[in-house]
């Protein structure tokens, strides 16, 4: 993993345990991390969300736990949820037996704040798109593009790509239905 991977801002991309993660901020730092395990989709993804102060998007697979139900993560999201009236967070979950036979701390926080965060099953015709990613206020992202792999490439200002991934998850979005078997547990 030599190789230097140049993309949106013509930087080469660097490992996120190069990077001090407290200097960097949403919209203003440039620099593209590459992600490779989950403990590093983790950390960023924790970053993204406690700097979000309008949107978080997140299409993913099975919610994957190891990144998304983590209190740090969840307290992050309660206090995004709780900032304005306007905070919008979507997901996107194509599988979600593990969530129903395990459970998952998230969906009782959506459970809990349904007025700022909703779940969704994309439409047949997206099912089988393999990748995941967050999109935090359009310009912070994490992309892998398989979403069964942790690595991937994260960055705190990336809006052309932020704009990419929030166009296609808007598309998906629109054609996608409450979560059927998510539905029992929000009764």
């Amino acid at each position: 993993m030599n190789e230097e991977v140049v993309t949106e801002h013509n930087a080469p991309v660097v490992p996120l345990e190069e990077l001090k993660l407290d200097e960097l901020v949403l919209g203003e730092t440039p620099a593209q991390i590459r992600l490779n395990d989950m403990a590093d989709n983790r950390l960023l993804a924790l970053g993204l969300a406690q700097q979000a102060r309008r949107t978080l998007d997140i299409f993913t697979r099975d919610l994957e736990p190891a990144i998304y139900d983590q209190e740090p993560f969840l307290n992050a999201l309660r206090e995004l949820a709780l900032r304005s009236q306007r905070v919008r967070i979507r997901v996107l979950l194509q599988d979600a037996s593990r969530i129903v036979q395990n459970g998952h701390r998230l969906v009782e926080l959506m459970r809990r704040l349904t007025t700022f965060m909703e779940i969704r099953q994309p439409h047949q015709d997206y099912r089988d798109h393999n990748e995941a990613f967050l999109v935090a206020d359009g310009v912070g992202i994490i992309h892998r593009r398989l979403a069964d792999r942790p690595e991937g490439l994260g960055s705190f200002k990336m809006p052309l790509r932020g704009r990419e991934l929030t166009n296609f998850f808007d598309e998906v979005w629109e054609r996608s239905q409450p979560h059927p078997d998510l539905r029992r547990l929000f009764i």
